[in-house]
């Protein structure tokens, strides 16, 4: 004898895509750079060469030229506020994460917050996670 169930027909399963096209040119993220021991200073320019080293490191010389701007740096707490052009965010996110020393010395990068430009809604980072390895 057939159940109920055995003689539904099952229903087709649609899926439908929506692709959202960001018009904000730019993404702001506030980061903070965090080192296991203490006292590791950086100066402004020695921070962006970390930055731009972080993305060669994962993307190659070429994937990693993108317009990054760092608008504003704090040597005391090592936090900034960095301008990166909306297509090369997820590109810039991925080097930070995967960051793990400078000069031999075990570091890590906390996203902030992290802004679009044509909007006043902020989207907060997801919350920290630290991996010294």
């Amino acid at each position: 004898m057939c159940s109920a169930l055995e003689k539904m027909p099952t229903p087709a399963t649609t899926y439908e895509r929506i692709v959202y096209k960001n018009p904000s040119e730019y993404h702001y993220m506030k980061v903070s750079l965090e080192f296991q021991d203490r006292g590791v200073g950086l100066n402004a320019a020695q921070f962006k060469q970390l930055l731009i080293s972080a993305l060669k490191d994962l993307f190659g010389e070429v994937d990693a030229a993108l317009p990054l701007d760092v608008l504003t740096y704090e040597e005391k707490t090592l936090s900034a506020i960095l301008r990166i052009c909306s297509s090369g965010l997820v590109k810039l996110w991925s080097s930070l994460t995967l960051l793990g020393s400078y000069k031999g010395k075990k570091c890590a990068f906390r996203v902030i917050q992290q802004i679009l430009s044509n909007s006043r809604k902020k989207a907060s980072a997801p919350p920290p996670f630290i991996l010294w390895t």
